[in-house]
């Protein structure tokens, strides 16, 4: 990104959370109620989101049920009740979410120049319904269900790099997550990433990562 006259083959994207809005906490409060004191409920929102990354860690299976499974983890942790139907509801909620309001124009824009890809950590069900309301034409969707891997995975990465007979040189990576896209990619030799900061990670140092504050950014740097 620090050469002006780069220009990458692909701009590929994580979904959810960088493109489409991930409100998961008003979710997360309507199934735990009152049983996280006030004090407390940043501690266990944070808790609940680090267990959800932990889950994706191992072999692929449908992401309701690692919603599912986190959510259960976590309670256990906490000494409360685990809603038996969580999954679903957060399931429900992931499906229902649509783009953060600064993304659908600038992401069209970007299309008329680029090949767009999205690389996701949901099943192919959630892309569905998720990808049309970005209203951008995507060369590529991937899904961790078609990878057989979750992000930070390096599966997840490689079968990207295989379905596009492509090489990490060729990409500039948008992401919200530091944990499970930059800093796995950076290990793989991806070079050209870029944090979109939504408050969700910190950037971590050492690592090449540029930042922008909005897709419009991205843009100017893209020289569209």
């Amino acid at each position: 990104m620090s050469n002006p006259t780069f220009r990458p083959k692909y701009v590929s994207f994580d979904c959810y959370g960088t493109l489409i809005s991930w409100p998961m906490t008003p979710i997360t409060k309507e199934l735990v109620g009152d049983q996280v004191p006030a004090e407390q409920w940043d501690q266990f929102v944070a808790e609940f989101r680090g267990y959800r990354y932990d889950q994706v860690c191992g072999e692929y299976y449908p992401y309701e049920q690692v919603l599912q499974d986190s959510f259960e983890r976590v309670c256990r942790k906490w000494g409360i009740e685990a809603d038996p139907n969580a999954g679903k509801r957060f399931a429900e909620g992931v499906r229902s979410w649509g783009p953060h309001p600064d993304v659908v124009e600038p992401l069209k824009k970007m299309g008329e120049h680029y090949k767009l890809v999205i690389l996701s950590n949901a099943d192919d069900s959630f892309l569905a319904e998720s990808v049309p309301r970005l209203e951008a034409d995507f060369h590529a969707v991937y899904t961790a269900e078609q990878a057989g891997y979750y992000k930070p995975r390096y599966g997840a990465f490689e079968y990207m790099l295989e379905k596009l007979d492509a090489k990490p040189e060729d990409f500039v990576h948008v992401s919200s997550h530091s944990r499970y896209d930059p800093l796995p990619m950076h290990d793989m030799g991806f070079r050209n990433l870029v944090m979109l900061d939504r408050g969700y990670d910190p950037v971590p140092p050492g690592y090449g990562i540029v930042t922008v504050k909005s897709l419009d950014e991205l843009n100017t740097m893209l020289g569209i």
